[in-house]
């Protein structure tokens, strides 16, 4: 998927999202990669963050090095409760457009 699309998504199509001051959180758009994944597989919230953990395939897709830790599995439910709160007012800037 990343050598063919090279990347859906960037961090900043997602900016309105996130406070800019604070800890820096987890890459909104591999959030948006793994929930894609995450349907196409049919996999649980737990599930799709063990694969990012231990999986090549999703590591690869995501651009992490082999040794990345992944997330806690409610990172996933937070972000599509982000996705419903924005009420499509970024639709347009977060929908995948390949090259």
């Amino acid at each position: 998927m990343r050598d063919r699309l090279g990347g859906l998504w960037r961090d900043e199509d997602f900016a309105d999202w996130y406070p800019r001051d604070g800890r820096p959180g987890l890459s909104p758009a591999q959030l948006a990669t793994v929930s894609v994944l995450q349907f196409l597989l049919g996999l649980s919230d737990r599930d799709a963050a063990e694969a990012v953990r231990c999986r090549i395939d999703f590591k690869y897709a995501l651009g992490l090095e082999l040794d990345d830790p992944g997330f806690h599995h409610s990172v996933l439910s937070d972000f599509r409760d982000r996705l419903l709160q924005d009420g499509g007012r970024t639709t347009s800037s977060i929908s995948p457009s390949p090259a």
